[in-house]
């Protein structure tokens, strides 16, 4: 099976490339990526894709990701780092310019964005931009659908993401500020002990992911499922995952 996967560089998409990796069933991964990739660096089954624009796809690109079943849509930034009209052009614009380009590629053609927990399409006074955001992304993806149903999305809500059991793609990972990896090292173990459910650790994460691209595309059903089985919250992930 042939998988797209963006954002291969952070700290999410480097979970979906390991798991790739070792993925039997995956024989090709294209990654469309603006820079190099080192833990992809001379992989057989990798190409790399540098790709400057994630608003257009020419037919030349195009062209190299022929038979592709799935993508991770994993590439993203934080809301702060960025302005409001850029974090709005890489959270919405840039995976809907790809699931409508890649919906051509194969069919039923499976689009998991990577979204996060507190998402919302009902924002109130408090919902943190992010989250009206990303919102906003997971309706247009599910009204996509609605418009062309061999475009089979889901859109995941990772929480707090743990990647202290994964030393497999320690080496690869963004280097936190100072400041931050103080916090997270305090705040990640005690919520392990204390709120596990708020956890997503990367190795489990990836895993799913990848499974959900390899699929079939169908809805989902259970306890944290939303948007017509296409929405995962983090509580439905770990029940999936098995963790």
């Amino acid at each position: 099976m042939h998988l797209i996967l963006t954002g291969a560089t952070g700290l999410v998409g480097s979970a979906c490339l390991q798991q790739m990796l070792i993925e039997k069933s995956v024989t090709k991964v294209s990654i469309l990526s603006r820079r190099p990739v080192p833990m992809a660096s001379n992989h057989p089954k990798v190409q790399v894709i540098l790709h400057k624009d994630f608003s257009t796809y020419e037919p030349s690109v195009l062209a190299k990701l022929e038979g592709a079943e799935g993508c991770v849509w994993a590439q993203g930034t934080g809301s702060n780092a960025v302005s409001k009209s850029e974090y709005t052009e890489i959270t919405i614009d840039y995976p809907l310019a790809a699931a409508k380009a890649f919906s051509r590629l194969s069919s039923p053609f499976k689009f998991v964005y990577v979204s996060g927990e507190g998402a919302t399409d009902s924002p109130g006074m408090l919902t943190p931009y992010y989250g009206v955001v990303k919102g906003r992304a997971e309706l247009a993806l599910l009204k996509l659908h609605e418009d062309n149903p061999d475009l089979r999305p889901f859109s995941v809500r990772p929480a707090v993401v743990d990647p202290s059991a994964h030393p497999e793609i320690r080496a690869f990972i963004p280097k936190l500020p100072l400041w931050k990896s103080t916090i997270g090292a305090g705040l990640v173990p005690a919520l392990n002990c204390m709120w596990k459910k708020g956890v997503s650790p990367t190795a489990d994460l990836g895993r799913y992911l990848t499974e959900l691209a390899m699929g079939d595309g169908a809805r989902l059903t259970g306890d944290g499922i939303e948007g017509d089985g296409r929405i995962v919250n983090n509580r439905a992930f770990r029940r999936m995952a098995g963790i």
